[in-house]
């Protein structure tokens, strides 16, 4: 079984695998449409009363089985074992679109750094995006076949400080902007008239679990690579503190220079790619800026997709029997194929379905509902079906704490999470903040939950197949 080599390891991979465009791109575009430093406090609740004890439970059930997303859910189970695949394939089905805007932070950086002027609109109009969709597709292959002290803990030792790194010298450089006092203001000072809205407070309950990354599956299989003496609500702590910091100093980033430009912090995805570059062509050292930024973009990026990739291959080896390498190999080869899908949707052959991009209609109903559900089933199946005090063993013992958090995880989460879900569907209330990538089409309340149905058909199909080729 591969171990993390340290337990600084461990938390530079978790953090990796936390920070990613939901902290940087996510973050400010969701806090953009819900009125600024008002979105700070239900942020705040949302992550250490929500994603936080969920983060505890998903690492702790991660050692506590030493096994993956399926075997976990088989432990509890032998028929939750289907469960542990779903989440598996909702995480790879998220990843084949992720790593499609991972590529466009690729090119941007390249762009930025050569001086070339290439609007949004003029780059999604070209077959360049299928490009570097395929070159983000390989680094990440590669980097998970390398294992994980060599591949992810390696390249999370070196990224998550640069992150870091580029993260404060961007900040100083924002606070010589004219803009900085009027966007500090608007991103610190909150508006509590407006904290009695229901959808302010679903917009962070689901920032919160997108930025944390938890009830993906990703701490569960990290969780299972580590040493036996750390501590597991310590180290939660840390990520999360670590997560919630780099959101922050990316909001000190963006929006002085939105204020300084005369930009709309309401803009929502657009942001990152369409309006910040308008910016940074007219700033002085814009270049050298824009360059530290689709850097920091693709750092972020790049540790998030090796991380749901890991829960893919960690999923298939252990089941197949195969070595990492074959096993990474061959799920890189069919996530080049399914992510060709999505980066086409955005390029010149405007792939769509029913009138709307693809990776648009996949961000509407496995990146937002499914989700959702996944994170569900997680929390509920390993706190209904597990006694508590397996969950107390992994963490000194029955606490007042650790009860707590339990009991968190098995009634408060899961009914928050099914909140969100009857509001995105049988209320039919769209909120762009709850989507994985904020301002994506909305497809609408029918097609949605029809979408989620054809991908939960088309996953149990490829369950069965594979099943029996595994035999």
């Amino acid at each position: 079984m591969d171990r993390w080599s340290s337990h600084i390891g461990f938390i530079l991979a978790a953090v990796g695998a936390a920070v990613g465009l939901g902290n940087i791109w996510r973050f400010s575009a969701v806090l953009g449409l819900n009125g600024g430093g008002a979105y700070l406090v239900p942020y705040f609740v949302a992550v250490f009363i929500f994603a936080l004890p969920l983060m505890v439970l998903e690492i702790t059930v991660g050692r506590r089985f030493r096994g993956t997303v399926v075997s976990a859910f088989a432990s509890v189970r032998p028929q939750f074992r289907a469960i542990g695949w779903l989440l598996c394939a909702v995480s790879f089905l998220i990843l084949s679109y992720y790593i499609v805007i991972t590529g466009w932070t690729i090119a941007y950086m390249f762009f930025s750094a050569t001086g070339e002027t290439v609007t949004f609109a003029g780059f999604t109009g070209s077959y360049w995006p299928v490009t570097y969709t395929i070159v983000s597709v390989l680094v990440t292959g590669l980097i998970v076949s390398a294992g994980v002290r060599e591949g992810i803990e390696r390249l999370s030792a070196f990224l998550v400080p640069a992150c870091v790194l580029i993260l404060v010298i961007m900040v100083l450089y924002s606070t010589t902007l004219p803009g900085f006092s009027e966007g500090m203001r608007y991103f610190l000072t909150p508006d509590f008239s407006v904290l009695a809205q229901p959808g302010l407070w679903l917009a962070a309950f689901g920032q919160a679990l997108f930025s944390l990354s938890v009830g993906e599956g990703i701490l569960l299989t990290y969780g299972a690579y580590v040493a036996q003496d750390q501590d597991l609500r310590k180290a939660a702590l840390i990520i999360t503190i670590a997560d919630v910091s780099v959101a922050l100093l990316a909001g000190i980033v963006i929006f002085p220079v939105v204020f300084s430009y005369g930009l709309s912090p309401a803009i929502g995805s657009e942001l990152a790619f369409t309006t910040l570059p308008l910016a940074f062509s007219v700033m002085p050292g814009g270049r050298l800026f824009a360059t530290a930024f689709f850097a920091l973009l693709l750092f972020a990026a790049i540790t998030s997709s090796v991380s749901m990739l890991e829960v893919c291959v960690a999923a298939v080896r252990e089941a197949a029997g195969w070595a990492r390498k074959k096993t990474a190999a061959i799920m890189t080869g069919i996530l080049l194929l399914t992510a060709l899908l999505p980066a086409l949707s955005y390029s010149a052959m405007r792939l769509s379905l029913f009138g709307v991009p693809l990776l648009d209609f996949m961000d509407e109903t496995v990146g937002t509902l499914g989700l959702h559900i996944v994170a569900i089933l997680l929390a509920v199946v390993f706190t209904a079906f597990v006694p508590p005090s397996t969950f107390w063993s992994e963490l000194g013992g029955g606490t007042l704490l650790n009860r707590c958090i339990f009991a968190l995880c098995r009634y408060l989460i899961p009914a928050a999470l099914l909140l969100t879900v009857a509001a995105e569907v049988a209320a039919g209330m769209h909120m762009p903040a709850l989507s994985f990538i904020p301002g994506t089409q909305y497809i609408g309340t029918v097609l949605q939950a029809g979408g989620v149905a054809f991908f939960v058909f088309l996953i149990v199909i490829v369950i069965i197949i594979v099943r029996k080729l595994l035999k």
